[in-house]
């Protein structure tokens, strides 16, 4: 067996560059860990895979993974005949 041990984590600079880019757009979105009202990612026309807890929001502001109970200010609801 080897000696070798894996390290703790740490962050690296990579890590909080995109922590702050994340937060900056979150500030910027009023991207929310909640519904508002009955509007909800999961059933915004941009939450691509609306059966997952977790997906990737393609609106062009936002475009990173979301979870389903989220919001932001871009919801909007899906066209009729989609769901």
């Amino acid at each position: 067996m080897s000696d070798y041990q894996i390290p703790e984590p740490e962050p690296k600079e990579i890590d909080e560059k995109l922590s702050m880019e994340l937060r900056h757009l979150a500030a910027n979105a009023v991207l929310k860990g909640k519904p508002s009202g009955d509007e909800k990612c999961e059933d915004c026309r941009y939450y691509l895979e609306p059966y997952n807890d977790i997906s990737y929001c393609w609106h062009q502001k936002l475009r990173i993974l979301v979870g389903a109970h989220w919001w932001c200010q871009w919801w909007e609801a899906m066209p009729d005949g989609q769901s």
